[in-house]
């Protein structure tokens, strides 16, 4: 049984010591040298913490290889890493340190500049400076001799619904767990290069790095830049042979709507997207120019490691339909819970609960907000069984494959109605050169606001749209168009964002036409 995943590494140099194992636009590095580098990072963390385990090590790197070396180097040293965002703004940082209180940091020459901006007195490593040092492999391994699965592997801060940074804590066991059964279920194996879309400080890259060290695959990690250039993209995928992706459904869309697919011949094996609603009619487009290829739409925040359900697309669908999130990953449960706390019937609406080894330790330094989504399965009264309220609105559709439908705070009352946000937004994707598209509800004024990235459409146009695709009372109050919607840290749309400068300072009626609903 494998105790930490590590393990996956050492079987990989074993297996194919001289294969790359990870790439970026500046370096390759092989299984045995990703091995030898960490260990070397390992010593030096041991020599500068006196072979303390389990505290929290930050890692403010670019996203590149140093930082896989430095990721593997913090578990050789039995501590867990958190990636930082190098261009989070400083105050970001200072809050997330304040809560990870972190005992090392690691970073480069080109970052360290940036670091000291924020006047922490904490101890720096420099990884360049680790390719000298002599590796301690017996203090290493007296070290590794006492992990358990249990123990914390990374701490990933996302800013949730309210903008404050929160530490979601993810296990060895975790970690494992998933990356056993997606191997499985997708036959991921040494023969699969993967095209890394995600930052290192987002869960959706936790597919590409661990099912890399566990199949001794390749991961290509994409330059950013590239993702604003769907046809530079597309053209460096094929040129590095990369057959499976990861990728968030913002780097789906944008490629869809840019034309690329008709212009490139991509040879994908997998088209894996997980972290937000993927429309229909963007993957159609996909569907559609690669027949051939299997598409997997994931489900699941980062408290539940990566994903806890998945739908492998296997029928057509309308671009108005909302896409299934599927059935349960292996070994996991989900719980559909109404508001008496039983099991949703029929047809009922209910939050999304999940039980499983994949859910998180909880919040690093904040016991009240894991009490709050990390509590006793209301369907047993026998004895302690933690699961993990996602407060996202699910229900099961007539296939019995659970559908998703909006966050609990996305569901509104309005005009005496309950109403989801997401409905109107998949909606919206069905029309004519929508791109991108975001409903929030201005509780004050009691009005529906419809944000659009779209073309050839104005206002009134995309009115008159709805109105043959929704009931009245679910129409907006206002639409917003914008040349593009803001997105966070993790390529979702920035509702937070939206919500403040629009909503909030009460700016909304300056840079939009309001239509007034027909009574």
């Amino acid at each position: 049984m494998n105790v930490s995943v590590l393990e996956y590494l050492r079987n990989s140099v074993l297996k194919a010591p001289n294969k790359v194992a990870f790439s970026d636009s500046n370096r390759n590095i092989t299984f045995n040298d990703l091995n030898v580098g960490a260990k070397k990072i390992a010593t030096r963390l041991i020599e500068i913490n006196n072979g303390k385990k389990n505290i929290p090590i930050a890692i403010y790197l670019g996203k590149n290889v140093e930082s896989i070396l430095s990721f593997m180097g913090v578990v050789y040293s039995g501590n867990f890493y958190t990636p930082i965002d190098i261009k989070s703004p400083i105050e970001r940082v200072k809050k997330i340190f304040s809560t990870l209180k972190p005992d090392v940091i690691i970073t480069d020459q080109q970052n360290i500049n940036k670091l000291k901006q924020l006047n922490l007195d904490i101890d720096i490593i420099l990884v360049e400076d680790c390719s000298s040092v002599t590796i301690n492999d017996k203090k290493i391994s007296s070290i590794q001799s006492t992990m358990l699965d249990t123990d914390p592997l990374y701490v990933l801060f996302t800013s949730g619904s309210t903008g404050t940074p929160k530490g979601v804590i993810i296990s060895h066991r975790s970690v494992i767990d998933y990356v056993e059964w997606v191997t499985k279920a997708l036959n991921i194996t040494e023969l699969d290069i993967l095209g890394n879309q995600s930052s290192f400080y987002f869960d959706n890259s936790l597919s590409d790095i661990y099912c890399t060290l566990k199949n001794a695959s390749t991961t290509v990690i994409i330059p950013k830049e590239l993702f604003l250039f769907p046809r530079k993209l597309l053209k460096y995928v094929n040129k590095n042979k990369i057959n499976t992706i990861f990728w968030v459904p913002s780097a789906l869309i944008t490629v869809a709507n840019s034309g690329a697919l008709q212009d490139v011949k991509l040879s994908l094996e997998r088209v894996l997207f997980c972290g937000e609603v993927m429309p229909n009619k963007q993957l159609n487009i996909w569907r559609k120019k690669n027949p051939n290829t299997l598409f997997v739409n994931f489900y699941g925040p980062t408290e539940i490691t990566y994903a806890c359900s998945y739908f492998i697309v296997d029928r057509e669908f309308d671009d108005s339909d909302s896409l299934p999130i599927g059935y349960p990953c292996g070994n996991t449960e989900i719980l559909v819970i109404n508001q008496k706390n039983e099991l949703v019937g029929e047809d009922e609406i209910g939050e999304l609960c999940v039980r499983g080894s994949s859910l998180s330790l909880g919040y690093y330094n904040d016991a009240n907000k894991t009490n709050e989504s990390f509590v006793q399965n209301p369907l047993n009264k026998s004895y302690y069984e933690k699961i993990y309220k996602t407060g996202d609105l699910v229900k099961y559709n007539k296939y019995g494959e659970l559908v998703y439908l909006c966050r609990k705070d996305f569901q509104i009352k309005h005009m005496g109605h309950r109403i989801e946000l997401g409905e109107i937004e998949n909606v919206c994707f069905s029309i004519i050169g929508m791109k991108q598209c975001c409903a929030l509800y201005d509780e004050q004024n009691k009005k529906i606001i419809l944000f659009c990235m779209v073309e050839e459409q104005n206002e009134k146009q995309i009115y008159e749209q709805l109105t043959k695709l929704i009931p009245k009372y679910m129409l907006p109050s206002i639409i917003i168009i914008m040349d593009n919607l803001p997105m966070n840290a993790n390529g979702k749309i920035d509702r937070v964002y939206l919500k403040n400068k629009y909503i909030k300072s009460n700016k909304v009626t300056f840079h939009a036409l309001c239509m007034k609903q027909k009574k």
